[in-house]
């Protein structure tokens, strides 16, 4: 019998630029000709000048991010994310300007600190696909 799954995106035309590159270990964003903002989550529109899709292309993303805020998710009874619980969710802003909801990986949550560096990784989640998470980013020096 097959399990719903909860954490796997539904690619779809538009989109799968943007789970072709995870998939190859790059993150892309949205930005727009028009105002030069760029979005994170990726929509055919601006919605910052709501340009159309005609004025707004795919860019690779530098991996760069800084923690704006997290929670340790201690109870998720959607699979599978009750056999990784405890698990870190977190709002990144991306060295570029968006902001971004993902997980932080490769720490313990005592350590996390508002402001600290992070960097782009990537988790398997099957089927070919591969998902944004962020660990700390090695310091600098």
């Amino acid at each position: 019998m097959n399990e719903v799954r909860y954490d796997l995106p539904e690619a779809d035309e538009f989109t799968r630029p943007y789970w072709d590159a995870a998939a190859e270990g790059r993150l892309l964003l949205r930005r727009c000709a028009r105002c030069g903002r760029a979005h994170h989550y990726p929509r055919e529109f601006c919605p910052f000048c709501w340009a159309g899709e005609d004025l707004v292309a795919w860019e690779a993303a530098s991996g760069r991010a800084t923690l704006y805020t997290w929670s340790v998710i201690h109870r998720n009874d959607l699979p599978p994310f009750g056999t990784r619980v405890p698990y870190t969710a977190a709002v990144v802003d991306l060295a570029e300007g968006p902001r971004m909801m993902t997980e932080v990986v490769a720490c313990a949550p005592a350590d996390l600190r508002i402001g600290m560096s992070l960097r782009v990784a990537f988790r398997g989640a099957g089927q070919g696909l591969r998902i944004p998470v962020f660990e700390p980013a090695p310091a600098q020096g």
